[in-house]
């Protein structure tokens, strides 16, 4: 993180007030090449992270991005013109190491962001949960649109920088830097870990 300066890392995470969210981590997405961190470490961490935080019954919520029949992603006019997804089949389903996994929440979404068009809000409303804890692919997309939409909702946010990653490098570095310092606090996966109480 360079010249941030971050607050104080020894404080302790509330498991019965926080949520675990992890972004899109789906053979379709996940399949391709990311940087700073691979897909197999992010799912790793990813995957320890859920472990843990289930340890200590924490809410865990998994997400996806799908489509019925692609005609519902939003097609904006857009500038910077990127190859469409394919939507082959079982894109939308999670990595093997995520299925497995019982008594995670979970939400399909339809754009970039976790909040819009779903009941995540209300979910975690609904536990008394006041704080996120926020992974997965891409940083600088569906990581991202989910922390502007939770900030704007007034959740308290810890980003997991060894837990997601982008297309580039840059992209995340970018992400990481400038924008998550400034509405929540960043964490490695180890930190979480040993501070979920």
């Amino acid at each position: 993180m360079g010249d941030i300066k971050l607050t104080n890392k020894a404080e302790f995470i509330k498991a019965e007030k926080t949520a675990l969210v992890v972004i899109d981590l789906q053979k379709g997405i996940v399949n391709k090449e990311h940087s700073p961190h691979t897909s197999a470490e992010i799912i790793q961490n990813a995957s320890s992270l859920i472990n843990a935080f289930r340890s200590t019954g924490a809410f865990v919520v998994l997400v996806r991005v799908s489509s019925v029949d692609g005609k519902d992603i939003f097609r904006p006019s857009v500038d910077l013109k990127i190859n469409p997804m394919q939507l082959s089949e079982g894109w939308d389903r999670y990595v093997p190491e995520l299925e497995n996994f019982k008594n995670a929440y979970h939400i399909t979404k339809r754009q970039w962001g976790a909040f819009y068009g779903t009941d995540l809000d209300l979910q975690l409303r609904r536990r008394g949960i006041d704080t996120i804890a926020l992974c997965g692919v891409s940083t600088g997309i569906g990581v991202d649109t989910t922390a502007r939409e939770a900030y704007q909702r007034g959740y308290n946010q810890i980003f997991i920088e060894d837990a997601m990653t982008a297309s580039t490098k840059k992209e995340h570095d970018y992400v990481c830097r400038y924008i998550f310092p400034r509405i929540g606090k960043i964490r490695t996966s180890e930190e979480v870990v040993l501070s979920l109480r």
